[in-house]
């Protein structure tokens, strides 16, 4: 029986050290024993130092959450669902894959995987989909996240590694360009990285809201650079150009380690600041101070770019990220030893998830199955023919369009996700979910796309298993069980192994982690991202692994130190130029931009369910200029409705000047009639398949019906049922 562990948080892919310790007993009864399994103590690891933030403190309290799913429910035909054996639920799921595939072909059963699976969960989803469900329909929710920034590095650097370097070089810089990150609200331990930019004044944070991250750069510490929302490109070509103009470049690291520049400059062109200034509202003497200020670091301290959704979770985010990649480069920032270019990884393993096979067009160690060379590796490694590897599927958004449709998925698996409320244009979303013939759902709780499924099967929450998970800095660390799971839950790696058995499935399917990790090293070996060198005893042991990591290597902390990952080692510059139109809001409507709050996580499925942090955040809240909601006759705390044609939003307004009069900003962490996805675009970008979450245009009134009313529609706790 495990005794406390030293492992990880569960939440963002900072992946903060703790310790779980079995907690004392708080009072002689048993009821109040059974409150408190574990204690959660910081530990000192280099992402976080010992510090935690308000999720990581609490995850141990969802371990025994009385709303944990403990046996499979199916859904009667009354929608009640009622226990069943664990026995009678896989054969079921069997029946089910066989009957779809019968009548519809492989591809009617389909996959959606979470950037949150270790990476044994992920790696195994990749096989079990192709190998044991014969289907190429699999992708999963890390295309809602990290898809375009991953995309942009692997154009212009041949490899996506979120960080090319270790977050703690960041300490040293003197400049920090954050673009469209809050990490003051979602990885609270990251700010201490930034204390050096601060102190230095050269913190520049850009995003049209005014942040607790954008907040930091207030006394001295830096500038905030608001644009408006959607224009991030344009204004990222416009630094570039001063760059370019002024002379700020770093010419020896143009000519030996780029290509493209030339092609890049004419693009550059027709953006000097003050046209700029026009597109994006920012004034043309930030746009200069800002490229200044990154030249200046580059030569002195060390300067860093760093991405996040907010540029990122567009249409044209592929190209913005790119446009950021650019700019870093012109400086000669990637590869050097105290400067860099990286993308801030948001989901607990969305470096690792991303790896190994869940993603509609890859296999292990992020190869591509589409390259011949690839297939045969794998295929090797899996003991089949290479024809058995079924080749690409279908992105998340395009995914999850054809369920129920003709020729589309008509059996769904999702593990680790919450589509319903995380997906856009969320509606669709829910009736093609209702349209299926059958729906599985892998979770601890009944989440609101649990509570849609045929089948809901209880798995292990993450101090009840064993595995690793990749950081947002490339680094495999140890996931430690710290407690046997309740009677009832298993791990998905057992279940995969159970089904792959009743179907027939070729290959082996082990449900050990380790035995599973042991395959992932070869079936990795010789990709992008390698992990033929790494194993569970170094790991135990307290060793820095960051990928590639070679069999015989001491892994890679640093990358591009000599070169990049195309065959000439050169990184490639992509000219990129603004596509997306920007909408007039002459209309009255606004721009919508959702995002995080400190207290909840993506689809606050988890978060949610704790209580000091619903106390906390219990509903969503529209924040909103005061001038603009004059003008519309709200007041703070008035209920709102949030309307565009695919939906609406009803919820309280608060009035905060730290948002643009133009635009109005929802958290995304909330369901039904709070739903920010409710009113975001399943429109993609053509390269990386991310949605557009950021950027929506809706029409904000005052609620017309009375409080009790939206209470009842809304179905908000108790507690959230103010006393006014």
């Amino acid at each position: 029986m495990p005794n406390g562990a030293d492992t990880h948080c569960p939440y963002c892919a900072l992946q903060c050290g703790m310790t779980l310790t079995p907690a004392q007993p708080r009072a002689a009864s048993p009821a109040a024993e059974s409150a408190a399994i574990l204690d959660v103590s910081g530990r000192d690891f280099p992402t976080n130092r010992g510090g935690l933030c308000r999720k990581g403190w609490t995850s141990a309290s969802l371990l025994h959450h009385t709303g944990r799913v403990t046996e499979p429910l199916l859904k009667g035909s009354d929608g009640v669902h009622q226990p069943i054996s664990w026995d009678q639920a896989l054969q079921l799921i069997t029946a089910a894959v066989k009957d779809t595939q019968r009548e519809y072909g492989n591809d009617a059963v389909g996959v959606f995987g979470g950037g949150g699976l270790t990476n044994e969960k992920a790696y195994m989803l990749g096989k079990f989909a192709r190998l044991a469900l014969r289907t190429s329909r699999i992708d999963y929710n890390g295309r809602f996240c990290m898809s375009s920034a991953a995309a942009a590095g692997n154009r212009a650097f041949g490899v996506d590694r979120g960080l090319p370097f270790p977050v703690a070089d960041l300490d040293t810089a003197s400049v920090i360009l954050m673009l469209g990150s809050n990490v003051a609200e979602t990885m609270p331990p990251f700010v201490q990285h930034l204390q050096g930019a601060r102190d230095a004044g050269g913190l520049i944070v850009v995003d049209p809201r005014r942040s607790p991250t954008a907040a930091l750069t207030s006394d001295g510490g830096g500038l905030h650079v608001q644009p408006t929302p959607g224009t991030d490109l344009a204004l990222l070509l416009g630094i570039s150009h001063v760059v370019v103009h002024e002379g700020l470049t770093d010419p020896d690291f143009i000519s030996t380690r780029t290509s493209g520049y030339a092609a890049v400059v004419r693009s550059l062109a027709t953006f000097w600041p003050e046209r700029v200034q026009s597109l994006t509202g920012v004034p043309a003497h930030l746009i200069r101070d800002t490229a200044r200020l990154l030249a200046q670091g580059a030569k002195t301290g060390g300067s860093y770019i760093l991405s996040g959704r907010g540029v990122e979770q567009h249409v044209d985010g592929t190209d913005t990220a790119t446009a950021a990649i650019n700019l870093s480069l012109l400086l000669g920032l990637p590869g050097s030893s105290r400067s860099g270019y990286g993308t801030l990884t948001g989901q607990g393993n969305g470096q690792g998830g991303r790896e190994h096979g869940q993603k509609a067009d890859q296999l292990p160690g992020y190869r591509k199955i589409t390259d011949p060379a690839a297939r045969a590796h794998v295929a090797r490694v899996w003991g089949v023919d290479e024809s058995l590897i079924p080749g690409p599927g279908l992105p998340a958004v395009e995914l999850l369009k054809s369920l129920g449709q003709p020729d589309g998925v008509r059996c769904l698996f999702v593990h680790g996700a919450n589509v319903v409320v995380s997906a856009p244009d969320a509606h669709a979303v829910t009736k093609g979910l209702r349209s299926l013939d059958f729906l599985v759902v892998c979770d601890f709780f009944l989440s609101e796309t649990a509570a849609e499924a045929d089948l809901v099967l209880p798995v292990t929450q993450w101090a009840e298993e064993e595995g690793t998970l990749t950081n947002l800095e490339g680094r495999v660390i140890r996931r430690r069980r710290a407690l046997m799971p309740p009677p009832g839950v298993r791990n998905e790696l057992w279940l995969m192994a159970q089904l792959a058995k009743l179907l027939e499935a070729p290959s082996t399917f082990s449900d050990d982690p380790e035995t599973v990790f042991e395959e992932l090293r070869l079936a990795s070996a010789g990709g992008l991202a390698d992990y033929s060198g790494i194993d569970y005893a170094m790991l135990d042991r307290g060793e820095a692994a960051y990928w590639p990591y070679p069999s015989g290597s001491t892994g890679t902390p640093r990358l591009f130190g000599d070169g990049f990952a195309h065959a000439d080692g050169r990184a490639v510059m992509v000219p990129v130029t603004p596509s997306k139109r920007v909408r007039s809001l002459a209309d009255g409507s606004l721009a919508l931009a959702t995002g995080r709050l400190l207290e909840h996580y993506q689809s606050g499925a988890q978060t949610r369910r704790v209580d000091e942090l619903l106390a906390a955040q219990p509903q969503a809240r529209l924040l909103i200029h005061p001038g603009t909601a004059a003008s519309r006759d709200i007041s703070d705390g008035d209920y709102v409705t949030v309307t565009n044609e695919r939906g609406e939003v009803l919820c309280r307004a608060e009035l905060s000047t730290t948002v643009r009069p133009d635009t109005v900003f929802l958290p995304f962490h909330f369901p039904g009639q709070e739903s920010a996805n409710r009113l975001t675009e399943a429109v993609t970008d053509p390269i990386s398949g991310m949605p557009e979450f950021k950027t929506s245009r809706a029409w904000v009134r005052k609620a017309s019906v009375i409080k009790e009313a939206v209470l009842a529609v809304t179905g908000l706790p108790l507690h959230a049922k103010e006393a006014s």
